[in-house]
């Protein structure tokens, strides 16, 4: 190809705007939404939750803090009319506290089931069905091999996919394209790491005031508007062996 059609190549196809580099930060994924912390979004590719793939959240067993991770885009969708559906929680879906983060019970599903089998056949199907709204899926004991099946499927899916798993989980490796991890930090803020991402390493925490939303109204103001500590790489997870980014 001569140097004058390369040129007119290149210039009807803006290739190096498309093209993602594994030294920086995906800008151009599909789709994402807002996570409703600004220092989380300008960590994650595009700035907010992906679609289109599995973004995976690793938490203590029993805190529910995925749900004060995920509530401010949960409760965005639920606004747009996007009902949430829910596979597998460990708890039962406790609606009082639910509607204080903006998801009303009228815009939940729930599936109860119970075995992993249950719920790795209840995400497979609703993945494949294209649902029209977010999906939580709680999968503990998940393998790789599952894990790499449901980004095959998710990948087709223009919605959030969260696959929730215990801390525990980060020393095995995962085909998910995003892992996230919370825990607590002073203040009322979450400790987050991104475990994994389309882009460089992230070696420090993030720190995120999410007070729970039923005591936002009662908490005096000394006690919500803590100053967290100082940035620093994350001491609260043992970390797993880095994975490249197109894992």
């Amino acid at each position: 190809m001569s140097p004058r059609v390369l040129s007119a190549a290149t210039a009807a196809h803006p290739w190096p705007a498309m093209v993602w580099r594994a030294d920086g930060l995906d800008r151009a994924p599909l789709r994402t939404w807002p996570s409703g912390f600004a220092v989380l979004d300008a960590e994650l590719p595009g700035g907010g939750w992906p679609g289109h793939g599995l973004a995976e959240i690793l938490s203590p067993p029993g805190s529910g803090l995925e749900w004060r991770l995920l509530g401010p885009t949960l409760a965005q969708l639920a606004r747009a009319g996007q009902a949430t559906l829910l596979v597998g929680p460990p708890q039962p879906p406790h609606a009082p506290g639910l509607a204080a983060l903006g998801l009303p019970a009228r815009q939940l599903v729930w599936l109860q089931a119970d075995t992993l089998a249950e719920r790795l056949w209840c995400t497979e199907q609703l993945l494949k069905s294209r649902p029209g709204g977010p999906v939580l899926a709680w999968l503990p004991q998940v393998r790789p091999a599952q894990l790499r099946r449901l980004q095959v499927l998710a990948a087709g899916c223009d919605t959030p996919v969260f696959v929730c798993r215990p801390a525990h989980a980060a020393r095995e490796a995962s085909a998910a394209p995003l892992r996230v991890c919370a825990g607590l930090s002073p203040g009322w803020a979450l400790a987050v790491d991104i475990l994994k991402r389309k882009g460089p390493p992230l070696a420090r925490t993030l720190h995120l005031q999410a007070v729970p939303a039923g005591l936002q109204a009662v908490l005096p103001p000394r006690l919500t508007d803590a100053v967290p500590p100082p940035v620093t790489d994350a001491r609260h997870v043992v970390r797993a062996v880095p994975e490249p980014a197109w894992h």
